[in-house]
């Protein structure tokens, strides 16, 4: 197979703003993944590239949110906040009032439509935009550190165009605002792997959330249970993801990539090390489909940088599968905590985990086979 062009969506600009020092969400985790794959030479070669956004024209952000919406985010953002903001998520505790938080979510949204527009041109294979991911949001409603949904105006731009699109979310919370927007279409299948949404925000993604009418079936929804490990990940990924990806057949694969189902991380209870998400880039990868990938949740930010810079190595084909060079972890990603380069090591699981896990994933599995492949013919 061909190399692949690959793009890092990146600009200085995104350095302006910053959420408010007590919210998790740190801006600056972009900027540390472009500099370690710099400084891995990750970037040299004719098919990789950084592209720097553009703000998001208002037009196209008005194919999700409303205008009223908007207009209160970007007042917010200059001082003027009121009652009828707050009523719409904005002034909260996960989503804060600061300066210029208009203009960084329609720049943050507007990386991942420049990727969007680069793939329809046919001028890139894999885009990805570590600064996207806003999965939350919704048409009027700020939520989970979300402000403008940049996933669902990526899949809006590229569905438009006739494109059939597949949404796969690994971020360790449930894709709500993606899920709801699509509920009832076909044109996109969203498919999302994230924690017992009994047990974590946003309190949805159930099993038997399948789409309704047009959209039946084309909802997937794959809850894992606290403590979930490697293994039995990659055994709902490939019993239900890969046979849905296999018959949907999608022209483009939109990628949420959140990395807080890394053990470790502050706001979850997942136990996956990061070979879980190379793993999964290395499958879709193998249907031959352009990429349109980005960021999200991943509150540990040394787990999250190494996890991205490692996607993108798989994505630049240069993961061998192992670290060759054990100095990688201390000298050239600024940690102290793991030697061993971009890959985790592999976590122990015991039997107890194994016995509170297993039983759950396989249900879920069982359910989603019954249900939803029936849809599909499989």
């Amino acid at each position: 197979m061909a190399e692949r062009k690959a793009a890092f969506i990146y600009s200085s600009e995104l350095e302006k703003y910053k959420y408010p020092p007590d919210v998790p969400f740190n801006t600056v985790r972009a900027k540390r993944v472009l500099d370690i794959i710099k400084s891995n030479g990750l970037l040299e070669g004719d098919n990789r590239s950084v592209i720097p956004p553009e703000p998001a024209d208002r037009l196209v952000l008005k194919k999700f949110h409303t205008a009223r919406y908007l207009n209160c985010l970007h007042r917010a953002g200059q001082g003027r906040f009121n009652v009828e903001a707050l009523n719409m998520g904005i002034g909260t505790q996960d989503c804060p009032v600061f300066k210029g938080m208009y203009e960084y979510a329609a720049l943050a949204a507007g990386a991942t439509l420049v990727g969007a527009e680069h793939i329809l041109k046919g001028e890139i294979d894999i885009a990805f935009n570590p600064s996207g991911g806003f999965h939350h949001a919704g048409p009027e409603k700020a939520a989970g550190f979300c402000y403008i949904n940049d996933m669902a105006l990526g899949c809006i731009t590229l569905a438009e165009q006739g494109m059939r699109v597949l949404y796969l979310d690994v971020d360790v919370h449930h894709g709500d605002g993606v899920a709801d927007f699509f509920y009832d279409r076909s044109d996109v299948m969203t498919i999302s792997l994230h924690q017992n949404p009994r047990t974590l925000f946003p309190g949805t993604g159930f099993v038997d959330e399948i789409g309704k009418g047009q959209g039946e079936g084309y909802c997937v929804n794959i809850p894992l249970p606290i403590g979930t490990y490697d293994q039995i990940y990659m055994k709902a990924f490939d019993h239900l993801v890969l046979p849905l990806i296999e018959v949907y057949n999608p022209d483009v694969i939109v990628f949420e990539l959140g990395t807080d189902g890394l053990a470790g991380d502050p706001l979850a209870n997942l136990q996956l090390t990061n070979n879980v998400y190379a793993d999964v880039i290395n499958h879709i990868m193998n249907f031959d489909k352009p990429i349109l990938a980005t960021g999200g949740g991943g509150y540990h930010v040394g787990n999250t940088v190494r996890a991205w810079a490692l996607a993108w190595s798989v994505f630049c084909g240069e993961d061998t599968g192992e670290d060759m060079n054990p100095a990688i972890g201390g000298v050239l990603l600024e940690s102290t905590e793991w030697q061993g380069g971009f890959r985790d090591r592999r976590l122990p699981v015991s039997q107890s985990q194994r016995d509170a896990v297993i039983p759950a994933v396989d249900a879920t599995i069982k359910k989603i086979k019954e249900t939803i492949f029936p849809i599909h013919g499989i």
